[in-house]
This record gives structure tokens, C-alpha cells and sequence, in this order.
């Protein structure tokens, strides 16, 4: 499987709002990350 084509900025990014290794996000499968995105914005609306 090929690393994810984000920009390292971004990746960082998603890295630290999922609270999980660069690594972890640079490998992780598109739908996976898609998946985890919506929880994270799920619990964001939640918590307003």
C-alpha cells in the first residue's frame, strides 16, 4: 500500500487532532483516516 499523498504540514496536522504517530497517518488507509476524521468532528459538534 502506498503512503497516503498529503503534504507533511498536513499530515502533522491530522496527526496531532487524531492524537496518533506522523507514521501511524502517513501509512493508514484513506478510508480508515476518512473514518477517523468524522468521529473527531462528531465529538467536536458534541461538545457545543
Amino acid at each position: 500500500m502506498r503512503p497516503l499523498q498529503i503534504s507533511l504540514e498536513t499530515a502533522q496536522k491530522l496527526a496531532k487532532a487524531l492524537n496518533v504517530p506522523l507514521e501511524q497517518i502517513m501509512h493508514m488507509p484513506q478510508h480508515v483516516l476518512v473514518q477517523k476524521l468524522l468521529e473527531v468532528e462528531k465529538n467536536e459538534q458534541q461538545k457545543r
